[in-house]
């Protein structure tokens, strides 16, 4: 039965394959809602940057710019914490709740146009995508549960949830979905199988983690990785919003656990005061160039950042690896072992 799905099943073209096979890496983005908060806006609310596609979307589609000057080759869509339930407990409709997960489209849209439209931008680089965020389940829910997974839901349920989101936003023009912070196995499994319900749109999948083994619930992170191969619309799979110090180990082992290539996003590390309700100064990464480097001698071929990350971030990423990480001889292709 799995094998004729797999056999009938149609595979869309992958975006990503395009960068891989002119630079052997892709740029991610980095954190949107943190740095809009450093920015001066105020997301403390359930809807996170969400709630800026209501109050400001201007400054969502300045950042998204911000982001593509600095290197990145995919804009991720300001949608990780919107979801119909959320807009609607804020007084919204059904039909106002998608317009804004539209919206939050069109704004990496034409911030992406924006760019491209100057010729100086397009010298060495090419047409960026536009991701559409599906955060997880645990995002919705605005009280940390992304970070374990404890939902205590069956994954039909889980289908159920996420399928009126990624109905709508599958029918924007986004380049591909980012299934992202997914803490749980049950998660992922739901995901993959959702979206043989849409077709034509790609996917990467990405968890997040709590030690260099595991994610955030508990399941082996290889085993979770492993799920990339039971559909072809999976065209990359890693770990995201993960301390830096554990993604290396991670690569790893997701290298062991599937040819897929990997995609890599950690946050920046720091350390939250729950008391002070702040970030704790100096515990987070500086300067990631040489991590950069480590991740993709470890396997991560998509790369970028997550909380707490800045455009001066993906800066260095993107000129770490995108003019150092294809010199290194066996390293470019992208489902590749790493050159060790």
């Amino acid at each position: 039965m799995e094998q004729r799905s797999m056999e009938t099943t149609h595979t869309p073209p992958n975006p990503l394959e395009p960068f891989l096979q002119r630079f052997g890496v892709v740029i991610l983005d980095g954190a949107l809602a943190t740095e809009l908060e450093r920015r001066g806006a105020d997301l403390d609310d359930p809807l996170w940057s969400a709630k800026l596609l209501i109050e400001d979307p201007e400054a969502i589609r300045r950042l998204h710019y911000d982001y593509l000057l600095a290197g990145a080759d995919v804009l991720i869509t300001a949608t990780y914490q919107a979801s119909f339930q959320g807009f609607m407990a804020r007084g919204m409709d059904p039909d106002q709740a998608a317009a804004l997960m539209r919206l939050s489209v069109r704004l990496a849209q034409e911030a992406r146009d924006a760019f491209w439209a100057k010729p100086a931008h397009r010298a060495g680089r090419l047409r960026p995508l536009v991701a559409a965020s599906i955060g997880c389940y645990g995002a919705f829910l605005a009280d940390g549960s992304e970070y374990r997974g404890d939902y205590g839901l069956t994954k039909q349920e889980l289908m159920d949830w996420h399928r009126p989101r990624m109905a709508v936003l599958a029918e924007t023009g986004a380049d591909l979905f980012a299934c992202e912070t997914i803490p749980c196995r049950v998660e992922g499994e739901a995901l993959v199988e959702l979206l043989e319900e849409f077709p034509h749109m790609p996917a990467w999948l990405s968890f997040s983690c709590c030690d260099p083994e595991h994610v955030c619930h508990g399941e082996p992170f290889a085993a979770c990785v492993a799920l990339a191969d039971r559909s072809p619309q999976v065209v990359a799979v890693g770990l995201n919003c993960t301390p830096p110090p554990f993604v290396e180990p991670l690569l790893r082992r997701a290298r062991a656990a599937t040819p897929k290539p990997l995609v890599c996003y950690p946050n920046s590390g720091e350390q939250w005061d729950p008391t002070a309700r702040c970030w704790v100064p100096g515990t987070g990464l500086t300067d990631f160039t040489e991590p950069a480097r480590l991740w993709y001698a470890a396997g991560a071929r998509i790369v970028g950042g997550c909380c707490r990350t800045r455009p001066e971030d993906i800066r260095a990423i993107a000129q770490v690896l995108r003019e150092e990480g294809p010199a290194r001889p066996g390293s470019t292709h992208p489902g590749s072992r790493p050159a060790l």
